[in-house]
């Protein structure tokens, strides 16, 4: 009986032992989750976390500026701010010797190293005397499908063209030159979705006047097919 006592009395301490240690160890955890959050973080910061403001860019003046080749650039320019600051801007060159559809991107950088973008496209062109007078606005539709290319005229010999090739559903717009005569072509270009575009194989047949009666062409895009596609004005 003296052992069986002993023994009882001992797991009886073990237990309070264990409970006590149990008793301790849950205040503990209920301390902890009843404290509140400080949430008096440093400046700029929560928690470990530093707060940045990402720059946004405004541009001055329109998606297109038209140059004739070998004239001045006068770029409108661009703003941008990070929250309340003024962040500086700076801009991709244009040559304006070389005729062509350049993308002139805006930079700003914030203060923490994070930048952003904007971009417009500025159109150099070079159109002589025999295209000078020539007027391919309006509107001509795919021999397939009847779906149709909007032609508008930005200046002599350019041309902003929606759908250019014959492609329901789609939302794409390019510069198309006309520099001499009655000869087209897409201009390498980065157009309106940002995907690298031109175009190959050109023929026109001309209407009355200086206008057009039908065309043909080639759409080189990562979208487009390696097929030939005409157009008749409508």
């Amino acid at each position: 009986m003296v052992g069986i006592t002993k023994q009882l009395t001992l797991t009886i301490k073990i237990m309070k032992k264990y409970l006590s240690y149990m008793v301790m160890m849950l205040a503990g955890v209920l301390l902890f989750s009843c404290q509140k959050e400080s949430f008096n973080y440093k400046e700029g910061y929560v928690g470990g976390s530093k707060i940045t403001t990402y720059p946004t860019i405004t541009l001055a003046g329109g998606d297109y500026i038209l140059v004739t080749k070998g004239g001045t650039f006068t770029d409108p320019g661009a703003t941008a701010k990070a929250g309340d600051a003024d962040v500086p801007v700076t801009a991709t060159t244009v040559d304006v010797n070389t005729a062509g559809v350049y993308t002139v991107t805006y930079t700003a950088t914030n203060s923490d190293g994070f930048s952003a973008t904007a971009s417009r496209h500025v159109i150099v062109y070079a159109t002589d005397a025999s295209a000078q007078g020539n007027d391919y606005s309006g509107n001509y539709a795919r021999n397939t499908n009847g779906s149709v290319a909007e032609w508008t005229k930005l200046a002599p010999g350019v041309y902003s063209v929606f759908n250019p090739g014959g492609a329901p559903g789609t939302d794409l717009t390019v510069i198309v030159f006309n520099p001499t005569g009655k000869t087209i072509f897409i201009p390498q270009q980065n157009a309106s979705d940002g995907s690298s575009t031109s175009s190959a194989s050109e023929s026109t047949v001309a209407g009355a006047g200086g206008t057009l009666s039908s065309y043909k062409m080639i759409i080189v895009n990562p979208g487009y097919g390696a097929s030939v596609r005409t157009f008749n004005k409508i």
